[in-house]
């Protein structure tokens, strides 16, 4: 088992790298935010090599090598492409549990894949646009409204994509939302208020470009996407400031 923890838009690359350590009856876990980590894999390592996963974590960069998390209840979750049971999974999730590390096999890893993508778009692209912590863009009526639309909007792509949703997930995402500790970043947010090259394609860029292909208009993504394009471009020295 290859545990992927690198960022999303660095998958391909890691995939390319990971060929070496590929034998009959290894597969990849990625854990990436955004919903596109399995099929690029796949496509890399064969469908066989492969699993669909996703991780629950409020964590930064102390310094090199030593990760601090804030979490109360870090989880995994993980499963078969296609949802099919498999002893690898079973052996996997028993390995986790006697770590213990929360983890599960949800009935549908695309569904739960999917439900983490809403969530975390909606709390990266209002914190990268607005710059301050979660508590405070949660105050204010108009930001709220923002990440309101932006589950709704991943929520409707999701379903023209016919992953299979209950319709519930939008409003457990929001509630989830609302609960957390006022005093929060994400990743993403952090990422581009500090110059760096960050997950904005692979998040609020997805929505709107698989949105696109289904036909599903994503407005509020749309702004928050191409707002933010022009900083990320300069992070990745696509361009330099003109003065």
């Amino acid at each position: 088992m290859v545990i992927l923890g690198v960022k999303a838009w660095q998958i391909p690359d890691a995939a390319e790298a990971l060929r070496p350590l590929i034998g009959d009856d290894t597969c990849v876990l990625p854990l990436q935010n955004g919903v596109e980590a399995t099929s690029q894999l796949t496509e890399i390592l064969g469908e066989s090599h492969v699993l669909g996963g996703l991780g629950g974590i409020q964590s930064y960069i102390v310094g090199p090598g030593h990760i601090r998390h804030a979490s109360t209840e870090p989880f995994l979750k993980f499963g078969e492409i296609g949802n099919r049971s498999s002893a690898r999974t079973t052996n996997l999730l028993e390995a986790f549990q006697r770590a213990g590390v929360q983890a599960e096999i949800p009935p549908n890893i695309d569904s739960a894949i999917w439900e983490k993508f809403m969530f975390i778009t909606a709390m990266s692209g209002v914190g990268a646009l607005t710059r301050v912590s979660t508590g405070i863009w949660r105050s204010i009526p108009e930001t709220w409204d923002m990440a309101v639309a932006i589950v709704k909007e991943a929520e409707s792509v999701a379903m023209a994509l016919d992953i299979p949703m209950s319709g519930a997930e939008s409003d457990a995402v929001i509630s989830l939302i609302q609960r957390l500790q006022p005093n929060g970043t994400v990743s993403m947010q952090r990422d581009i208020m500090e110059g760096r090259p960050s997950e904005l394609e692979v998040q609020n860029g997805a929505i709107v470009r698989l949105g696109l292909t289904v036909g599903v208009p994503t407005p509020v993504n749309y702004f928050i996407y191409h707002s933010l394009l022009p900083q990320e471009k300069r992070a990745r020295g696509e361009f330099e400031d003109i003065t």
